[in-house]
C-alpha cells in the first residue's frame, strides 16, 4: 500500500510540472459533458469544468450512473476534484480523486458497490482548445469498505465547450 501511495504522489508531481506559458486562456471556464463506461460511475453521464478561465488546471466532475438488473437497482453519483495539464493544449494528463455515492435497493451490505466508495484517477484526455469532441481513458483505482481494486479503469466520449 505504501508503494502505491508513493507512486501516486510521484505521478501527481510529474503532472504538475508544466510551463505556465502553455496554458490557453479562454473567455469562460472549459466545460465537458461526457458518457463514461467504467470509471467511478460504472455506466455514467458526467459534467466536468475547470475552476479558472483556462483549458488546464484544477476542476471538478459530477455525474450519475448505475444500472438495473432483475431485483437489483443501483444509482451511482461520482463527485471528484481533478487537475489537468498539457504541453500542446490538445493532449492532457489528468490526476484526480473523489467519492462515489451509492444508492442500492438491495441494501445487504455485501460486495464492492453496496456502499459509497473512493476513487483515484490517472489518465489521458484528448480535448480541443476551442471545443469539440472529447475523449478520455483512465486508470481509476477504487477503494471502499473491505475492498481495493487497483486496476480498474474507464473510457469516456463527449463534447467540450
Amino acid at each position: 500500500m505504501r508503494k502505491i501511495q508513493t507512486l501516486l504522489f510521484a505521478l501527481t508531481l510529474l503532472g504538475l510540472n508544466v510551463n505556465a506559458q502553455n496554458t490557453v486562456s479562454t473567455s469562460e471556464a472549459t466545460k465537458v459533458v461526457f458518457a463514461e463506461a467504467g470509471g467511478p460511475g460504472l455506466l455514467s453521464i458526467n459534467y466536468d469544468m475547470r475552476f479558472s478561465k483556462t483549458n488546464a488546471g484544477f476542476g471538478f466532475r459530477a455525474g450519475f450512473g448505475g444500472w438495473a438488473l432483475k431485483n437489483s437497482k443501483l444509482l451511482l453519483i461520482p463527485l471528484g476534484l481533478n487537475y489537468i495539464t498539457s504541453k500542446n493544449n490538445r493532449d492532457y494528463f489528468e490526476v484526480g480523486a473523489g467519492t462515489t455515492i451509492v444508492s442500492n435497493n438491495k441494501g445487504d451490505g455485501d460486495g464492492p458497490f453496496e456502499s459509497s466508495f473512493g476513487f483515484l484517477s490517472l489518465g489521458y484526455r484528448k480535448q480541443p482548445v476551442d471545443g469539440g469532441y472529447f475523449f478520455k481513458a483512465s486508470l481509476t483505482p477504487v477503494f471502499g469498505k473491505g475492498f481495493f481494486w487497483p486496476y480498474y479503469g474507464g473510457v469516456g466520449f463527449g463534447y467540450a465547450f
